[in-house]
């Protein structure tokens, strides 16, 4: 048999892991058919930079992938798009794209970098995002489209094509809404799903809050539903997209509420050569910090390590007047 090891350091010459290995229990036999290895770079702290890619200390100078600390070809190429975006942009005298991290992975990505940066080479793993059931696949669309609309990334077809998309979806939510759906005509078919029976009339839309219910089997016998779906032109990317919007409503809005509480620190600036070495209510290593870093706003500021909800107090009272 062939197995592979977790938890042991690859990086070491192939002839001192055959000496490690051996000396773990029930190893004494092992035999090695190809020792690991790891792949070892330089790279320009990440800190270093602002949140458009730019060089804080070269202007016009804009860093991206395996340079600012990353690992993985996908964050090399999101690091890229944006900073060839940020330069053509700088170019022409306008401002940066900034995505926020509840925005996109790229903006997750990016801060997480600029703010934190790395000790080890860096993956985007979906663990390192706060609002995930934003960040979701199915809405990548209406999150990015109208930017990329907006900057000059996406034809005027493929735009318009959005929002016909986005159209058909408010359209489906609001149908599910509107339409009411009488216990007679549904029991039956809740039964099957195991869900409990209606005891009085109830809107589709409170019914597909329900586990197993889905618009796909629901217009097997919901005859207008079926006939509105059909009658709009509406393929299964628009139903799944309704759908989700209906039965993680109560989620979704939970998590905007505090992403937009969290945006009113990323609104309130500090200036780029502001002293942070003269609040002394500051502790110690967040004047550090902070003057290493140097955050453009006080959210940007908040997820430092080493920067306590105390010191951003501090910033707020300092700040946000």
């Amino acid at each position: 048999n062939e197995y592979y090891l977790n938890g042991f350091s690859s990086s070491l010459p192939w002839e001192v892991q055959w000496e490690a290995l051996h000396k773990i229990t029930g190893f004494e036999d092992l035999h090695i058919f190809r020792p690991g290895y790891a792949i070892e770079y330089d790279y320009f702290p990440p800190t270093q930079l602002h949140h458009s890619l730019e060089t804080k200390l070269v202007r016009g100078l804009y860093f991206a992938g395996q340079v600012n600390g990353t690992t993985g070809y996908e964050e090399a190429a999101a690091q890229g798009l944006m900073a060839g975006i940020n330069a053509h942009r700088a170019l022409a005298g306008k401002e940066p794209v900034v995505l926020k991290r509840d925005e996109a992975y790229i903006g997750v990505l990016i801060d997480d970098l600029v703010t934190k940066g790395v000790d080890e080479p860096y993956r985007m793993f979906t663990s390192r995002a706060e609002y995930r059931i934003l960040l979701r696949q199915d809405n990548a669309d209406i999150r990015l489209t109208p930017l990329g609309y907006e900057i000059g990334l996406i034809s005027r077809k493929r735009y318009d094509h959005f929002v016909k998309k986005n159209s058909l979806v408010e359209s489906l939510v609001a149908f599910a809404r509107g339409e009411s759906v009488k216990a007679a005509e549904i029991n039956g078919y809740l039964k099957t799903v195991g869900s409990d029976p209606l005891t009085q009339g109830r809107k589709l839309h409170d019914i597909l809050m329900r586990n197993n219910v889905t618009f796909e089997s629901l217009q097997k016998v919901l005859q207008k539903l079926k006939k509105f779906i059909e009658s709009n032109g509406m393929d299964a990317e628009v139903v799944e997209e309704a759908e989700i919007q209906i039965k993680y409503k109560g989620y979704i809005e939970r998590e905007k509420f505090i992403a937009e509480k969290l945006h009113r620190l990323e609104n309130i600036a500090i200036p780029s050569d502001f002293d942070f070495h003269s609040l002394n209510s500051l502790t110690i290593e967040a004047r550090q910090k902070l003057t290493r870093i140097r955050p453009a706003t006080i959210g940007q500021a908040s997820r430092i390590p080493g920067v306590s909800p105390a010191d951003v107090n501090v910033l707020l009272v300092k700040f946000g007047r």
